[in-house]
């Protein structure tokens, strides 16, 4: 390095000043040439830092450089965007976003890491992660490794350094997208391109690949440190089926919580052999994709409801909803995120939740006597269904995520009275 100096004089005139005032100052100023050693050899010097080396390829033409994290290689899927603050493990974890990928609209994601307590599946099952800002460095007392390498060992795709905000304005102007993720400089933008246009989530049945093969039974309760409304248990135990559509673990906690023995089947489980295990209730849960590309998963919930108590969550309500002869609609940009409010219609109440779905029901086309207990304030979309008559009841969106924190948590309550009032009664 080689450093040399030299003097330079200036004046400083002050505003409103006379000449007389003018003084001459004299500053020192450095220029400062650094040698890196190369220039003799001739040899290539790499950046300090990480360059672009990634692209994000939409199906409206539009290419955004960013760069890689994670795992590399060439990914298609549909772009959302999520607008929760926090918990981007739990998102990474949820089976319903299979054949997607997240834009995180937070833009600082990774600071807290990872750790196993927040896991809400086995793996992660979305297509790739997009974010502003990834995190060089983590500051949780949970933390047990960080962002990049947790997707690095699960082979899923991340990038950041894009305009996450230009994205997301684009996806609510336009509607979700389906996207090409890769870092391959081999493939031509027009190639991946190609990928995102012959490419489509719609009709694709994306629970089978989700779902649990074998029936097992779930124990684990919410952790003590976490649980807020141990004060509300039941000595009575009852027993509950939950079919898996992409189940999530809070939500089995939850149940488990609340005094459920729960016995966990695969979302092909006949609905006969749940009812010879003559259950208390069903749960019908969440999962990814179109619900009216699993016609098999509406023709179980058709066999049980009537027979039992049935709970639907999500996925799990729009199937009760074709199910009593509803339709279901794909939503422009759908809900994603853990700051939606919706009204409890029956009472007033204003909840904050967590949702994450791209498809609705249509309450207009819902059968007499099915009321919409529930309606997200954002857009008026139906949001929860009762059917007395049916002994069911649903939420589209996910009570025991709690972002309101504990806004929704009482539905397990009210699903453990309904399996309450026909033990009672039968």
């Amino acid at each position: 390095m080689a450093t040399n100096a030299m003097y330079v004089s200036v004046t400083s005139r002050p505003l409103l000043s006379s000449p007389a005032t003018i003084k001459s100052l004299q500053v020192r100023s450095f220029t400062v040439r650094c040698s890196t050693g190369s220039a003799s050899t001739g040899a290539a010097v790499s950046a300090p830092w990480k360059l672009a080396d990634a692209r994000l390829v939409l199906e409206d033409g539009s290419v955004w450089r960013a760069k890689s994290f994670g795992a590399s290689g060439t990914q298609v899927g549909e772009v959302v965007f999520n607008t929760s603050l926090t918990g981007y493990q739990e998102i990474l974890t949820d089976p319903s976003y299979a054949g997607q990928f997240v834009l995180m609209t937070n833009p600082h994601i990774g600071n807290t890491g990872v750790n196993i307590d927040d896991e809400e599946s086995i793996q992660c099952f979305l297509a790739g992660l997009i974010i502003r800002s990834l995190s060089i460095s983590t500051s949780n007392y949970r933390c047990t490794e960080s962002l990049s390498d947790y997707l690095s060992k699960r082979n899923i795709m991340g990038i950041y350094d894009v305009d996450t905000r230009a994205i997301t304005r684009r996806l609510r102007e336009d509607g979700s997208l389906i996207g090409v993720l890769s870092t391959e400089e081999s493939k031509t933008d027009e190639q991946l391109l190609e990928m995102s246009r012959t490419w489509d989530i719609v009709g694709v049945d994306l629970i089978s690949s989700v779902s649990c093969k074998q029936p097992y039974e779930w124990v684990e309760k919410t952790g003590f440190e976490w649980d807020f409304n141990s004060n509300r248990r039941h000595e009575e135990t009852f027993h509950v089926v939950a079919y898996d559509f992409g189940i999530k673990h809070n939500i089995l906690r939850r149940l488990a919580s609340y005094g459920c023995k729960i016995t966990v089947v695969p979302s092909t489980w006949p609905a006969t052999e749940t009812l010879k295990m003559k259950p208390d209730g069903v749960l019908f849960s969440n999962g990814p994709g179109d619900p009216s590309a699993v016609p098999y998963a509406v023709e179980t919930v058709k066999e049980i409801i009537g027979k039992v108590p049935v709970f639907g969550i999500c996925m799990g309500h729009q199937l009760l909803g074709q199910a009593l002869g509803g339709k279901t609609y794909k939503m422009k940009f759908g809900h994603h995120g853990g700051n939606h409010p919706v009204r409890n219609v029956r009472n007033g109440s204003v909840e904050i939740s967590a949702q994450n779905h791209n498809y609705a029901v249509d309450p207009e086309s819902l059968p007499s006597g099915v009321e919409v207990t529930h309606v997200n304030l954002n857009d008026g979309s139906c949001a929860g269904l009762a059917f007395p008559q049916q002994k069911l009841m649903s939420l589209q969106y996910h009570p025991e995520a709690s972002p309101g924190p504990h806004d929704s948590d009482l539905v397990f309550d009210h699903f453990v009275e309904l399996m309450r009032r026909e033990k009672q009664s039968s």
